[in-house]
């Protein structure tokens, strides 16, 4: 058995090398990480995308979704203090997508799931009375390929 004995120079460029992998890995998205969508769930009564004038989420089928909501109180709450709800349907059928039933209380919240696996358009509605305008609290959610 051959030992190798490393010069305090060697041993300084390994730890360097190391340091910039540690630091190249922490950088890179990690394998399997989720697609983080962020939505408003307004006091008008509507929720909103940052940075897009139309409230619509994409995903691909299957994905896992991290979703991040921010719930600011509207006129009303539930008496569990939820303020807003966040329920997806097929729109095919107007069935409840299992899993997609959130309750949001005010401040910011994360929820991690799975997207449907069946491609097309569902919708997402508010599921807790929060203004007369509640029934105009919907968005668009698409589930493509």
């Amino acid at each position: 058995m051959t030992v190798q004995r490393l010069c305090p120079g060697s041993i300084a460029l390994l730890a360097r090398g190391t340091a910039v992998a540690f630091v190249l890995a922490l950088s890179l998205p990690a394998f399997g990480q989720s697609h983080v969508v962020e939505v408003l769930a307004d006091k008008d009564s509507r929720f909103k995308m940052s940075g897009s004038g139309k409230a619509e989420i994409t995903v691909k089928a299957g994905e896992s979704v991290l979703l991040r909501i921010t719930a600011r109180k509207g006129k009303t709450r539930n008496r569990d203090g939820a303020v807003h709800g966040f329920t997806l349907l097929r729109a095919k059928d107007r069935a409840k997508v299992q899993g997609w039933d959130l309750e949001l209380k005010p401040g910011t919240q994360e929820f991690t799931l799975v997207a449907p696996s069946e491609p097309g358009e569902y919708e997402v509605l508010c599921t807790v009375i929060c203004s007369d305008d509640h029934e105009g609290m919907r968005m668009k959610f698409v589930v493509v390929p």
